[in-house]
């Protein structure tokens, strides 16, 4: 569907629009999300891009969000991008639409177990796992970061979630490359991910099928392998040769069993499963991997850290309570999510017809919410470029308007992770800054891969065990 927002006066779009290609001249299959943050410092709070037809409107001007986070009037859009994904993750938590009933029927059932109190049960196996990162980064001298917190976060989900390891670090050992270490179903998953957000950009169905021809037998082979690898953990564990103890994919299947009203079908168990996989740890190794670079980048701010781990935790594995007790590491986490969220943008459609900053939209209209614009808004103050943790201190989050600041989304449809993502990465980070000393490649500048998340690409640390002598 394209967006339709309409005034007394057009909104401003990037400058040499051509006849049915669009604004096309200085987009990138590879950057749109980049593109359009540069776009909107040009253009401001609200703008249109027409790529091959289709129109974009994208809104990141914090008064604007605050309207568009008003659930009276708007709900969530599934956009190109994310419907995109729907191949893969059907009617699953992050693509299913607002009406479909598994929607509603999976938050209710599984919003229990990702709440403050549930991540208790999990904190002993994220501390395995952040223990299996601290071995792997023991035995090397240079490390590559994000790929490292992608095998870790998707480790903890799987482990977590499923009950299923994926082998994350001990697969590494047998494997000299580095591209080489990551599992199957993570080379598969990026493949998908990047795919769908370079076919959302092109549309058309003949050109695109044209230009993608190659890639899309490649993505129909990655979503098989997928959804084979995915069938047989739900068929083990339902036949009874895995166990749970009460994980994800427990509850889901345990409510199959006794007749729950939010029962799941298997089918929207995989989905579900494809969700967290996706959702819990693309998300979270991006932010973990953004928090490194700019501590890594600001060594004032690395010994600041450390020493509140120090004063904290001290020399040992922390208790569930003292994770949350990590004030600022908690801010230079938040701060990471500011300059870069790592689920860039949301889309929200209009309930019936409205207003927004004085525009006029009809129902079924939906726009674009460009989170990294939106937190480069004027209210964060004359530097938004500027790596700052303390922005997050109460007295200066109070001073902001309360939608300033959006990395989880916004309303009912926001992350049902979002406790789970903050316990790991403290708890991650806080491990790293416990045990090891980190020195950056100072030739290195910040490049952002984009595959519907953002992660910094090509990111490496030289470490080395801290001496704690």
């Amino acid at each position: 569907m394209v967006t339709t927002i309409s005034s007394t006066s057009p909104l401003p779009h990037p400058p040499r629009r051509l006849p049915v290609l669009g604004d096309v001249l200085g987009v990138h299959a590879s950057t749109p999300v980049q593109d359009s943050v540069a776009l909107a410092a040009q253009l401001g709070p609200i703008f249109e891009r027409v790529v091959l037809g289709r129109r974009f409107v994208i809104v990141s001007g914090a008064d604007l969000v605050e309207e568009l986070s008003d659930e009276s009037r708007f709900v969530k859009h599934v956009a190109p991008a994310v419907a995109g994904l729907r191949s893969i993750g059907g009617d699953g938590l992050f693509t299913a639409y607002s009406h479909e009933p598994n929607w509603r029927k999976a938050h209710d059932l599984l919003r229990p177990a990702f709440t403050q109190s549930a991540m208790r049960s999990y904190h002993d196996i994220m501390v395995n796992v952040a223990g299996q990162l601290v071995s792997h980064w023991s035995s090397r001298d240079r490390v590559d970061v994000s790929s490292d917190m992608t095998k870790l976060t998707l480790e903890t989900i799987g482990r977590t979630g499923f009950s299923y390891s994926f082998d994350s670090f001990t697969r590494a050992e047998t494997h000299p490359f580095v591209r080489a270490e990551t599992h199957p179903f993570v080379r598969a998953m990026v493949r998908t991910l990047q795919h769908n957000q370079r076919r959302a950009l092109l549309p058309l169905p003949v050109v695109g099928d044209l230009v993608f021809r190659r890639r899309e037998r490649r993505n129909d082979a990655d979503k098989a392998f997928m959804a084979g690898l995915l069938d047989d953990i739900v068929r083990a564990r339902r036949d009874g040769e895995t166990s749970g103890d009460g994980d994800l994919l427990d509850i889901m299947l345990e409510a199959a069993r006794d007749g729950d009203p939010n029962a799941l079908d298997e089918v929207n168990i995989r989905h579900q499963i494809v969700t967290f996989l996706i959702a819990g740890h693309e998300t979270t190794s991006g932010s973990l991997s953004f928090a490194l670079y700019y501590l890594s980048r600001h060594p004032e701010m690395w010994a600041r850290a450390r020493a509140e781990v120090d004063e904290v935790w001290g020399a040992d594995t922390p208790s569930f309570e003292q994770v949350a007790k990590l004030r600022f590491v908690r801010r230079v986490l938040d701060e990471g999510l500011r300059l870069w969220p790592t689920a860039p943008g949301y889309a929200r459609e209009a309930r019936h017809d409205t207003t927004v900053g004085g525009r006029s939209m009809a129902a079924g209209d939906w726009v674009l919410v460009l989170i990294p614009g939106l937190h480069r808004d004027p209210v964060w103050g004359p530097d938004p470029e500027v790596f700052d943790p303390d922005r997050f201190l109460s007295a200066n989050v109070r001073a902001r308007p309360p939608h300033a600041y959006k990395p989880f989304g916004t309303g009912e449809r926001a992350c049902i992770g979002r406790q789970f993502a903050l316990h790991e990465s403290l708890l991650v980070l806080g491990t790293i800054l416990q045990t090891f000393d980190v020195a950056p490649d100072p030739a290195y500048e910040l490049a952002i891969e984009e595959r519907l998340t953002l992660m910094p690409a090509g990111f490496e640390l030289e470490v080395a065990r801290r001496d704690r002598s």
